[in-house]
């Protein structure tokens, strides 16, 4: 079929997207024209990490990263791959981009400009959400204020040269899944919004006469959970709630200006690795709390698979999620009508204490200086750690059912996972080499003179105060490489490590019998081994996604280990030196990103060469059977994998993994006399924290 026009010009209900980007630009290429051939009317580019945080295929932090997440970008070359074939300007393209999006918006640029395209036609969304980086996903690389600069220069670049691209899609869906109740959903996303329309206000680099032009290219991703009610509710109150802001704070007076436009991709945490069948159920129920709703419908679409609590989905399954929505736009009469909720005295009760709740956050953060200064403090992010850590102690308690989980367990046997090595996709280990060689090659062959003449002008436009969109972009025509170009502003503008979050949560809850049996045994076994257990949890490599890493830290705090986090985007090296300088009794690794066959071996072998082969290893992640039988032949002595929610009992069996290492009773004696302390491997002061945690 041919490739389909925007959905105002087809009179579509809405884009429907499937999320997509694996291994190579040319690989990716080829998934695209498949989706778009089966009816899919936007794409939706994912990005691997080490692209997202502004790094080359070859550089030591990409290690085990290229192409698990999504698709690498390094060069202008790449870009041409990835859109091969595929017009540009009758294309509607969405792009998951946020520290590097500024550079990703420009090789899309210059790809379109060899193609002849006409720039101003160009119709996309450049994700660009910097705060909600810094507070759920971790794919942040400079300071919050220069991450600004970046935002706000794109946006004024866009409104006058992109009039049809989304600069700015600020997005509250990885905020539910870091722990947001509806309410700090609302708050956190409008806070952000306020903060980026603020500063290009303030810029003066836009009229004020256009600047309702600016608002209309505001644009929202969202999440839709499962409680189809609260999140149907949740979008009518964002929508009224940004009608009221843009007309109030920003004198909007256009209606159109005014209009809440999001996107949505439903709720990817609620998706269980346990009864993976069931997630179809429940996609299907997230995505009619964000359509039946007329007057707060999205505009756009994209469903997860059903089986991404296993690993990377194959191409059926993304066919899967793409005919969920297909059946619901062509088969039924749900849109047909008015909305169906209006005058509903729940649904108005509903919405109105959201926006009283969202109404009174907001207020919090203006009170500290705003959305910036809220990240800066640690604020927003303690708010979420601990909502998160609320969560999990409802459904580990059984308070909140998940069906499957922890309720309704017993099971027949799934078809769909008869060969489990064969129900995901696993990218080529080969990939990255390809991805090495090919950028050695790149840099190679360019013109090398261009390529440092455009880096010395984005050095110096980035030390001034100028737009820094035209020497990005020069930067892309020259050949530059993604790592070049953030290279160049990490040493402009430094580069940044975001509090945790940690120290201000709280596990949530009264402690249950469990909780203290293991705080028990912590204790006693710290007793027989002379000092407080110490557990280190490192995050290596790009993976920022540290919602796991957070409760894993916090839960354990609260079972009473001293507990050592860092945050994200630790070397194997870094994590080695921490677990030496601190003399831990354990070291947990959570990696969620596939590249656990790479980095979980790099730190045992830093482990052993630093002389603590002594030290237990146990990860945490999206770990395949097959990789976590690996992961224990090669020394690692416990893997807990998504059906492992239970935190406390993880807690106890890192107790168990202590005690074997050091050859103690399965149990735990009762009045243990302590044993003389062991030798320290550092005299130095061990610290529990980092600073800002």
């Amino acid at each position: 079929m041919p490739f389909p026009s925007s959905p105002e010009e087809r009179d579509r209900p809405w884009v429907m997207r499937t999320y997509a980007g694996h291994s190579s630009p040319a690989e990716s290429n080829a998934l695209y024209r498949r989706n778009l051939a089966k009816g899919q009317t936007g794409l939706s580019v994912a990005f691997d990490l080490p692209t997202q945080t502004g790094y080359d295929p070859d550089d030591e932090l990409a290690v085990g990263e290229v192409g698990k997440v999504g698709v690498p970008v390094t060069h202008l070359g790449d870009m041409r791959a990835l859109f091969d074939g595929i017009p540009l300007d009758e294309m509607n393209t969405s792009m998951t981009i946020n520290a590097t999006a500024m550079w990703l918006l420009a090789l899309y640029q210059a790809v379109a400009e060899e193609h002849g395209h006409d720039v101003s036609k160009l119709a996309g969304t450049t994700q660009n959400d910097i705060i909600k980086e810094y507070l759920s996903r971790g794919t942040y690389v400079f300071p919050p204020a220069p991450s600004m600069r970046l935002i706000t220069d794109m946006v004024a670049y866009t409104v006058t040269t992109m009039p049809k691209w989304n600069p700015i899609n600020i997005c509250s869906y990885h905020l539910q899944e870091a722990g947001a109740t509806p309410e700090q959903e609302i708050a956190y996303a409008i806070s952000t919004a306020i903060a980026v329309l603020d500063s290009v206000r303030d810029s003066g680099q836009v009229p004020q006469e256009k600047f309702g032009e600016v608002v209309a290219r505001i644009s929202f991703f969202v999440n839709a959970g499962v409680r189809f009610v609260e999140e149907m509710c949740k979008m009518r109150a964002f929508t009224q709630l940004w009608d009221e802001l843009t007309q109030e704070r920003y004198g909007v007076q256009d209606p159109k200006h005014r209009r809440f436009r999001y996107g949505v991709q439903v709720n990817s945490l609620g998706l269980t690795e346990a009864q993976p069948e069931n997630n179809v159920q429940r996609i299907v129920l997230e995505m009619l709390a964000v359509t039946l709703s007329k007057d707060a419908r999205a505009r756009a679409v994209q469903l997860p698979a059903w089986n991404e609590a296993l690993g990377l989905p194959r191409p059926w399954d993304q066919q899967w999620s793409l005919r969920l929505q297909q059946v619901l736009a062509y088969e039924t009469d749900l849109l047909e009508y008015e909305d169906l909720f209006t005058g509903s005295v729940v649904v108005e009760q509903k919405v109105a204490d959201i926006l009283e709740g969202a109404r009174a956050e907001i207020a919090r953060v203006q009170e500290m200086g705003g959305a910036v200064a809220a990240v800066e403090s640690g604020y927003m992010k303690g708010q979420l750690v601990g909502s998160l850590a609320e969560r999990r102690r409802r459904m580990e308690s059984g308070e909140d059912v998940v069906v499957g989980v922890n309720k309704f367990e017993t099971t027949e046997p799934n078809p769909l996972l008869a060969d489990l090595d064969a129900a995901i996709m696993v990218v080529d280990p080969a990939v990255e080499s390809a991805a090495q060689e090919a950028v050695k090659k790149w840099r190679a062959e360019r013109d090398q003179a261009a390529a440092d003449k455009a880096l010395d002008a984005l050095r110096e436009a980035a030390s001034s105060d100028v737009n820094l969109m035209a020497a990005t972009l020069e930067c892309a025509r020259a050949g530059v490489t993604t790592g070049e170009w953030a290279g160049v502003l990490r040493e402009v503008f430094g580069e940044y490590r975001a509090p945790t979050g940690v120290a201000a949560a709280t596990g949530g809850g009264e402690a249950d019998e469990t909780l203290t049996d293991v705080r028990e045994r912590v204790r006693a076994t710290g007793e027989e081994l002379g000092g407080r257990l110490r557990f280190l949890v490192g995050k290596p490599g790009l993976d920022g996604h540290s919602n796991g890493a957070e409760q894993i830290a916090v839960r354990a705090r609260d079972a009473g280990f001293e507990v050592i986090y860092q945050g994200i985007r630790l070397t194997p090296s870094q994590i080695v030196s921490a677990a030496v300088e601190e003399d831990v009794h354990v070291v947990g690794l959570s990696v969620l990103s596939g590249s656990h066959l790479q980095v979980v071996p790099a730190v045992l072998q830093g482990l052993k060469d630093a002389g603590l082969d002594d030290v237990p290893v146990v990860v945490g992640g999206i770990i395949p059977d097959s990789d976590a039988r690996r992961l224990r032949e090669q020394g690692v002595a416990r893997v807990f994998t998504p059906k492992d929610f239970g935190l406390t009992e993880i807690m106890g069996s890192v107790v168990d993994v202590i005690r074997e290492a050091h050859g103690l009773d399965d149990k735990v004696p009762a009045g243990v006399s302590p044993r003389p302390p062991a030798p320290r491997r550092s005299a130095r002061r061990r610290r529990r924290c980092s600073p800002g945690c």
